[in-house]
């Protein structure tokens, strides 16, 4: 079992959320098709929509990959992302100002959002268990 960070706005996690899937990397489709089934992913939004400034800064949702495959949606005529079905589970949205000099995966504090550049990253169980207990949501 694999442990992720997703990163989108928080405008584009709660559709996700509402529709119970997931796509990162403005829908590319390699970063899902190393997600297995009961995989787990955060997601973290930095923003409250996107294209725009206004800063967000929290862990927006958590969720569980199912048994399906990724596949890909018609959006528009030049838009076909990747997507995979997740379960998402009732959290509190979380600041991630709090957690930056506990999270291993921030190797420099004074460049915290760096990590998050990649837009879909694996991390440690014990880093994903931080976030997600303060989220107030235990996994097993």
């Amino acid at each position: 079992m694999r442990y992720w960070i997703g990163v989108a706005s928080r405008q584009h996690v709660l559709r996700g959320v509402s529709e119970g899937i997931c796509q990162v990397c403005h829908g590319k489709g390699r970063p899902l098709q190393q997600m297995a089934p009961n995989d787990w992913i955060i997601y973290y939004s930095p923003t409250e929509v996107f294209g725009e400034q206004e800063p967000c800064r929290r862990f927006t949702a958590i969720g569980q990959i199912e048994p399906t495959e990724p596949y890909t949606v018609t959006l528009s005529a030049d838009f076909t992302p990747w997507r995979r079905d997740v379960t998402f589970y009732p959290a509190k949205e979380v600041s991630i100002e709090p957690l930056i000099g506990q999270l291993s995966f921030i190797k420099d504090p004074r460049r915290w959002g760096f990590p998050f550049r990649r837009g879909c990253f694996a991390i440690p169980y014990e880093d994903f268990c931080l976030i997600a207990g303060t989220m107030g949501v235990t996994i097993e």
